[in-house]
């Protein structure tokens, strides 16, 4: 008769199983984060350093606003981590958010003004026959990382594939969630379009493999010609910085001017005087893509509460609003709906015009949709 094995594992295999098992979890998670230290971009060194310290914008080591202006306010922050934990605001919405997949583009004229809006600040500008994309995010995630980090709330319209040719592809700033690795790899790869960017944020477009040729750094008030446009940075009230590092490349505005047609775009910023000086140099502005989320009394110096985008849209001398910066990422306690509902109400307090579009949906400027309230079959 065979003498019977012990049907349990030894300590040893066990070890070994336990072992192979923790070896392969690391293996996984190295995998998972090869492309962060990427992710975090590049800093310039030497002459290019150099360079960027001769801007009127960089002082004591660092660029700074024109005013001074705390990133955080302590006392409030620690109401906001309290909100994030315990508040009962509804920070999704509660159905899936609805997208339209955008037509073909009216025919070109020379007077042609739309936007498609694809969610956050993403958005495509077709004018006078040319297209700009403003800071694009494709990315499930704004993070380094594609494990951890504020996730989309809706898909994206549109692949990058299915976009159309671009003429040139503006950053206002090198956060997570309007400057992406991934889309910034796949935009390199699938068309010839420049890159604008502020001061120090080439260094990380160069890192991930974006050609010199390609990549165009401006100062405010720094103009920069591409297909008959006129394309310049302007002022903002915000900050940068992708790690530790903070405020070692600039952040922007951009104001995209045709023959006959202007746009202005805000980028990530407070509320600051700079908007009046903006309308007067450049405007009036046709449309100006305005954003109106993610703020909290905890920043308020720099990220517009939706009344202050309202104010600031009359002061650019703007003809119709569009309200981006919201509905695709959770990143503050308010609401999900409540930005655009505060900017409804505000606009209809001071008589401007506002176009509400769905991820996706074409903004015709000269004959802009009436704003159905979309959202709240959602909320």
């Amino acid at each position: 008769m065979a003498t019977p094995t012990n049907a349990h594992p030894s300590r040893r295999t066990l070890r070994r199983v336990a072992l192979a098992a923790g070896l392969a979890g690391l293996a996984g998670l190295a995998w998972a984060a090869r492309d962060v230290p990427a992710a975090l971009g590049a800093r310039l060194t030497g002459a290019d350093a150099e360079r960027l310290r001769r801007s009127p914008q960089y002082r004591d080591g660092a660029f700074r606003n024109r005013q001074n202006t705390r990133m955080i306010e302590v006392e409030e922050d620690r109401k906001v981590l309290w909100e994030f934990i315990f508040g009962m605001q509804r920070r999704r919405p509660r159905l899936p958010v609805p997208l339209l997949r955008p037509g073909q583009p009216p025919p070109v004229t020379d007077r042609e003004l739309n936007a498609v809006w694809y969610g956050h600040a993403s958005t495509l500008l077709e004018i006078e026959g040319r297209r700009v994309l403003l800071d694009p995010v494709w990315s499930r995630r704004c993070s380094p990382s594609h494990l951890v980090g504020p996730r989309r709330l809706h898909p994206v319209p549109v692949g990058i594939d299915d976009l159309p040719l671009l003429d040139a592809i503006l950053i206002s700033h090198d956060h997570y969630d309007h400057l992406d690795l991934a889309t910034v790899r796949e935009l390199t790869a699938t068309g010839r379009a420049p890159f604008l960017v502020p001061l120090g944020v080439g260094a990380h477009l160069r890192r991930w493999g974006v050609p010199d040729e390609r990549i165009v750094e401006l100062d405010w008030s720094q103009q920069h010609q591409v297909a008959g446009l006129t394309i310049t940075a302007t002022a903002a009230q915000h900050f940068s910085g992708r790690g530790l590092r903070r405020d070692d490349t600039l952040w922007a505005s951009w104001v995209v001017a045709g023959l006959h047609r202007r746009v202005f775009y805000t980028g990530d910023s407070g509320y600051f005087d700079g908007y009046a000086e903006i309308g007067a140099a450049h405007g009036p502005f046709d449309l100006t893509l305005m954003q109106i989320g993610a703020y909290s009394p905890a920043w308020s110096g720099i990220h517009m509460f939706p009344e202050q985008a309202v104010t600031a849209h009359r002061e650019l001398r703007g003809g119709l609003l569009v309200p981006v910066h919201w509905a695709t990422f959770n990143l503050s306690t308010h609401a999900w709906a409540e930005p655009v509902e505060r900017l409804c109400a505000a606009a209809r307090e001071q008589d401007v015009r506002v176009a509400v579009p769905m991820p996706g949906e074409r903004v015709v400027v000269d004959a802009p949709q009436r704003p159905e309230p979309w959202w709240r079959a959602v909320t």
